[in-house]
Parts: C-alpha cells; sequence; structure tokens
C-alpha cells in the first residue's frame, strides 16, 4: 500500500500544539465579552460578575473543534486535493445528480409542511411553526434568490440591498393607510418603486467595482434607514408606521367578524387560517422569483450578467453594454426585495427602521455566499440553516441547567453563525453547492456536443486554478 504523502498524515504532537495555541487565543478573545457580565446591584452600582463555568465550556469547545480538524478534517482535505482530476469530475457529477433529486423533494416538502405541522403538534402549535419556521425563512429566501441576481449573477457586490427591503415595505405601508388600496394591487408597486429606487443606486456606482462598489451601497442602505428615521412627518421616525391593513382572501378578512374567513366558510375561529394564507403567499412569492430569476439567466441579459461577473473588461470588449447590465442587475434584483419587504410589512402589520439595520444586509450577503453564488438551491438551505438555526435558539432552554438561568442561547447566535461560517469556508469554499450548469447549457439539447463529459488529464490541471 502506498505511503501517504506528508501532507496527510495525522501530526499528534502538532495537532496537540495547535489545540492549545487556539485554546490560548479563544481564551483571550472571549475572556472581556464572556467571562465578565456587567450586572446592577441593590445599591444601583455596575459591578462585574465573572462567569467562568459558562467561558470554560465554550473554550473547551473551541479547543475540541481545533483538535477534531487537525486530527481528521485536515488530512481529509489533503487527500482530496491530490486526488487525480478525473475522480473530482466524477465526484461532480455525482453531486449534480443528488441536487437534481434534491430540487424536487425540497419543493414538495415545502407544500406539504402547513399540513405536516398541524399533524405533528396541532392548531395551536402550528401558528408557532409555520409563521416563525416557515414564513419567516421563505422571507428570507426570496431576499437571498433576488441578491443572487445582483451578486451571484452579475458579480456586483451589494451590502445595502436592505435599504430595497425597506422601500418595498414603507411603499406599502404608507400608500395602504393613505389610499385605502389592497395588498395585491400595492405589491406589484412596492416592486417598480424598489426597482426604481434600484436603478437610483446603478448609476453613481456604474464605474465602482470590488471594494468600493461594496462600500457606496452600504452607505446607500445606511442613508435609506437615516431618511426613515429623520423624516418623521411621512415614516413616523422610530415610533414606526402601525395598524398597516393585512392581506385578504379574495376581498374576506381574517378576523372574528360574521364576514371573516372562518365564519364564511363555517369553521371556528382560528389564527392557525391566517397564517397558512401568507405561507402560501410568500411560498408563491418565491417561487415566482425563482422561475424568473431561471428564465433571465436563459436570456442574453442573463448571460451578460455572468460575463460581467467573470471579467468586466472582456464583457465590455465584446461589445456588451456594461450600464445596462448593471442597471437591469440592480433593478431586478431591487424588485423582489420591494416584494418581500411588501409582504413584509403586510404580515407583520407594523414596521419601524430599526427592523432594516446593516446587520439584515449581512445575513442576507451570508446567504447568498454559504448557499454557493448563482445557486437557486443552495441559498435556500443556507436560509434555513442560518434563519431556521436562529429560531431553534429560542426553543433551546434545557442549555439553562447547564450553563445557569441567566443564559439566554439567542444571544450567542451570531457568535456560532461565525463558527459555522468558519467551518463552511474550510469544507466548501464555493458554498454548499458549488456546481452548477453554465447558462449555456440550459438552451442546449440534450444531445448537445456540449452536455458532453469531457476528462482532462492530469497534467494540464495540476495547479487547479478555480
Amino acid at each position: 500500500m502506498e505511503a501517504l504523502p506528508s501532507a496527510s498524515r495525522v501530526d499528534l504532537a502538532r495537532a496537540l500544539r495547535q489545540t492549545a495555541i487556539t485554546a490560548l487565543i479563544a481564551f483571550g478573545l472571549l475572556l472581556p465579552l464572556i467571562g465578565f457580565n456587567t450586572v446592577q446591584n441593590i445599591r444601583n452600582e455596575i459591578v462585574l460578575q465573572a462567569r467562568w463555568p459558562l467561558l470554560a465550556a465554550l473554550v473547551a469547545i473551541i479547543a475540541a473543534g481545533r483538535f477534531v480538524h487537525a486530527i481528521f478534517i485536515a488530512p481529509t482535505l489533503a487527500r482530496r486535493a491530490l486526488r487525480p482530476r478525473r475522480e473530482d469530475a466524477e465526484r461532480a457529477a455525482t453531486h449534480a445528480r443528488r441536487v437534481r433529486w434534491l430540487t424536487p423533494f425540497t419543493l414538495g416538502f415545502a407544500l406539504l409542511y402547513p399540513a405536516l405541522a398541524l399533524s405533528i403538534v396541532g392548531t395551536q402549535g402550528a401558528v408557532k411553526w409555520i409563521d416563525n419556521f416557515g414564513v419567516q425563512i421563505l422571507i428570507y429566501v426570496m431576499l437571498g434568490w433576488g441578491l443572487n441576481i445582483v451578486v451571484g449573477l452579475a458579480g456586483l457586490l451589494d451590502l445595502g440591498y436592505v435599504a430595497f427591503y425597506a422601500v418595498g415595505a414603507y411603499s406599502y405601508a404608507l400608500l395602504a393607510n393613505t389610499f385605502g388600496l389592497s395588498f395585491w394591487i400595492l405589491l406589484p408597486v412596492a416592486g417598480c418603486l424598489a426597482a426604481f429606487w434600484g436603478i437610483l443606486l446603478g448609476f453613481p456606482v456604474l464605474r465602482l467595482r470590488g471594494d468600493y462598489l461594496a462600500i457606496v451601497t452600504l452607505a446607500f442602505g445606511e442613508i435609506i434607514r437615516l431618511i426613515l428615521i429623520n423624516w418623521v412627518p411621512v415614516t413616523n421616525g422610530y415610533a414606526g408606521i402601525s395598524s398597516i391593513p393585512r392581506p385578504t382572501f379574495f376581498g374576506i378578512p381574517f378576523n372574528a367578524s360574521d364576514e371573516g374567513f372562518a365564519a364564511r366558510f363555517g369553521l371556528e375561529f382560528s389564527p392557525v387560517y391566517r397564517t397558512i394564507f401568507l405561507y402560501y403567499v410568500i411560498l408563491a412569492l418565491a417561487l415566482l422569483t425563482a422561475a424568473m430569476t431561471v428564465r433571465l439567466r436563459r436570456l442574453p441579459v442573463g448571460r451578460a450578467w455572468e460575463a460581467l461577473r467573470e471579467d468586466e473588461i472582456a464583457c465590455r470588449s465584446l461589445g456588451i453594454n456594461t450600464t445596462n447590465t448593471k442597471l437591469t442587475a440592480f433593478a431586478m434584483g431591487a424588485m423582489f426585495a420591494g416584494f418581500a419587504g411588501s409582504f413584509f410589512a403586510a404580515r407583520q402589520g407594523f414596521i419601524s427602521p430599526e427592523s432594516f439595520t446593516f446587520t439584515e444586509s449581512a445575513v442576507i450577503v451570508a446567504i447568498v455566499v454559504l448557499g454557493g453564488m448563482g445557486s437557486l438551491l443552495g441559498v435556500a438551505i443556507a436560509a434555513v440553516i442560518m434563519i431556521g438555526g436562529t429560531e431553534i435558539m429560542r426553543e433551546l432552554d434545557f442549555l439553562k441547567a447547564i450553563f445557569g438561568n441567566n443564559f439566554d442561547p439567542t444571544q450567542y447566535r451570531m457568535l456560532l453563525f461565525g463558527f459555522a461560517m468558519v467551518l463552511i469556508m474550510v469544507w466548501r469554499p464555493r458554498g454548499l453547492i458549488s456546481t452548477r450548469e453554465p447558462s449555456t447549457l440550459l438552451n442546449a439539447p440534450r444531445a448537445s456536443i456540449l452536455r458532453e463529459q469531457k476528462s482532462t488529464q492530469p497534467s494540464l490541471a495540476r495547479e487547479r486554478h478555480g
């Protein structure tokens, strides 16, 4: 049996040394953040309270993770890097078949999710599981798919995407309260207004790329948030807008009156009906976003986006109008964010600037990157993991028996998300779904020469660029 290369051998002494160094770094970083907590005593004084058990537990978890990485994960990654190119091609083909099988399964589960929740936890528990998990996750799935057009397809890093989300929400809230228009009329209006603001953002940033583009879009998001805070006569400032009209089922409201949905159909009144209705509305909007994204990829504008992502100079040399290409990407992505924002306002019944901070943009960008830029299924899986993980942490009250009654798992969600992102970047640097068919193959016949699998000699791909 051929001996393993030195890069893939397990060195126990080196693993222990790396574990000790990692534990010391974790202790130094977490000591001021977690080791001490400020509390107010009976004399109304701020004092420091030590939390040594919690600090020790977190440092031990980090050290154990580093040891497992050094013993198991790092040698596996080294062996994978030494595999012949042909094995990588076969592995990618197998992965692509799994992805094609996973797509209809995920769609079927999404369609049956309310029925499964009702059958498992009953009517009372289903409201929480359908609303907090189903509806909330689908909102971020739709936002991720909208941003995927800008970041994943066009390669334009947008850190102010939440601004279009806010434009859609406030457009619906203001127009609905002022003119009394229905949700179904204002839904496309909110999308069009958000697309208009996307075009306005696109014009100043046409000459910018990379980090400069990210800084400008970040500033745009903050400008919109500050306008919402300071334009008090219109937006009501920090107080927000309340009493926003809810969507109706063909004019039938979901309330307890004699004209409500339950009374019309002879059912006992329950908030679960409105929750299920909202779930299928956002599911339909998300599927519309996915269908339009797939369709746009087949069109010349979709190929222009991907050419812009790969090389803007080469894209311009081929005669592609990069100005219009960037504007269409910003406008289409902003339109879907406007749809999601109008639904968010209708679902909540109340909005304020606190719902549209930079953290929301960071979460949406993280969903796109972790899922795999350009992959619809990967973005959906990442949204389920990140948003669903946040909601699951609210149910981990049993951890108080380990870390004390004052332990709140939700306070550490960003720490855990950061740790999970590091693991994903080590395990799958290009995201959960890193393989995706090129747009050229979408319109190619099944028997086309473009679909033929061709192997590359290892000597020609030794450097493994890309």
